[in-house]
């Protein structure tokens, strides 16, 4: 109890001191407080202005065009990690005592661990991988989109963008008796993590959450070694290059980035096209536009809207300087919305010519493993979803999730 009022009383100095900020126009506060939060792109237009890097009051750097972002994704000079390695601590970390051992995953390492661990996880989604997978996905999409169109209304997230991503990962992973609303929780409960632990219940979810994948990755990890299959957790389990904390961590990451961010795909998807009934016309009429159709998602609502990096030694970013293990915000969504980089930003084309890229699955060396896997999850849902409704009706307002590193409805409810 003594823990958990600490926590408490710190994240309302937190809060309290963000709110304070935000209230006096502070940029990359307004970004994480609400109501503000709700609505980002006039902020991103605004911190774009200039050199597109400034100092926030928080004491973090901003970065906001998609020239300057996409040069600190890619620049080795930027790490995940400090120096020393020992910060920031894992997105996971509950805060309270009593969790389970938590490390950084390898999307929070430098290398050479980061490498080590990346590497052992990339055969699972190399070309010929994701072609194989092709067919589940499409028997996933069809079962479930059938069971939801049946209804008067259904919700497309609860119904639809959330248990298919977790269909496919699990299967992938070799995860039996899959129980969706579940897995869906953790990665509510997890992703809203990403933020930071915003309250004491928070605190205690993610402390849960941790304890029950833990306990069923160890479950899991166990029984392949004695009896392997053709599975991804069969491949990690049969590797003498991972602990037993980074075999268990490792699942557990490809477990949410494998379903989180497409989740968020798939929802924001339908609702731009909801608001550009034009472009559902464009894409119902013609399949070479699925691709093109998620890419422009993906820049116009991008699921991950900002990512850090910590820099390595003292630098500099368009004049603005840099300490040695100081944090730098990269704001991925108001990359994609850059008219120095895009031809009418704010417009959602799915025609799009691309001549710059999104940067919804980071850049670098952190690039998303799993991005093949994403996109091919996108076009398989909008073909069936285009198929199986001429007009998209919207049957109330979207609620969107009260995050702002991951941005998605929680709930877009739909008539068929």
């Amino acid at each position: 109890m003594k823990a958990e009022l600490g926590l408490g009383a710190r994240l309302g100095v937190q809060r309290a001191a963000l709110w304070a900020m935000a209230a006096r126009g502070d940029g990359l506060a307004r970004l994480v407080s609400a109501p503000w939060r709700g609505e980002p792109y006039g902020i991103y237009a605004r911190l774009r202005e200039g050199a597109g890097v400034r100092r926030s009051a928080t004491g973090l750097t901003v970065v906001a065009s998609h020239a300057l972002c996409s040069k600190l994704l890619r620049d080795r000079t930027f790490g995940v990690r400090t120096t020393d390695g020992a910060e920031p601590p894992p997105f996971t970390a509950s805060g309270l005592p009593g969790d389970v051992e938590v490390i950084p995953s390898f999307l929070e390492l430098d290398p050479p661990d980061h490498t080590r661990l990346r590497a052992l996880a990339r055969p699972a989604f190399s070309p010929a991988k994701i072609a194989g997978y092709r067919a589940g996905v499409e028997n996933a999409t069809a079962r479930l989109l059938a069971r939801a169109v049946a209804k008067d209304r259904f919700d497309l997230v609860a119904d639809f963008a959330a248990p298919l991503p977790i269909a496919v990962i699990s299967d992938l992973l070799g995860i039996p008796d899959v129980d969706a609303d579940v897995f869906a929780r953790y990665g509510r409960v997890l992703g809203a993590s990403l933020d930071g632990v915003k309250s004491v219940r928070h605190a205690l979810q993610v402390r849960t959450a941790n304890r029950e994948l833990r306990g069923l990755f160890t479950r899991l990890i166990a029984e392949r070694r004695v009896d392997p299959g053709e599975d991804v957790i069969s491949a990690l389990a049969a590797s003498d290059e991972l602990t037993e904390v980074e075999l268990a961590t490792t699942c557990e990451l490809l477990l949410l980035a494998g379903f989180e961010t497409t989740t968020n795909l798939i929802g924001n998807a339908v609702w731009s096209f909801a608001t550009n009934p034009d472009q559902w016309d464009r894409l119902r009429g013609d399949d070479t536009l699925l691709g093109p159709a998620v890419e422009e998602v993906l820049r116009y609502e991008a699921p991950v809207q900002m990512t850090a990096r910590i820099s390595h030694h003292d630098t500099e970013i368009s004049g603005v300087p840099v300490a040695e293990n100081s944090m730098v915000i990269a704001l991925i969504g108001s990359a994609g919305r850059d008219p120095a980089a895009f031809e009418q930003p704010d417009e959602f084309d799915i025609g799009r010519a691309r001549d710059n890229d999104h940067l919804a699955f980071s850049s670098g060396a952190h690039y998303c493993v799993g991005a093949p896997l994403a996109r091919l999850e996108g076009e398989v849902a909008l073909r069936a979803l285009a198929d199986a409704l001429p007009r998209i009706t919207v049957a109330a307002a979207p609620k969107w999730r009260s995050t702002s590193v991951i941005r998605g409805p929680r709930a877009l409810w739909l008539r068929p």
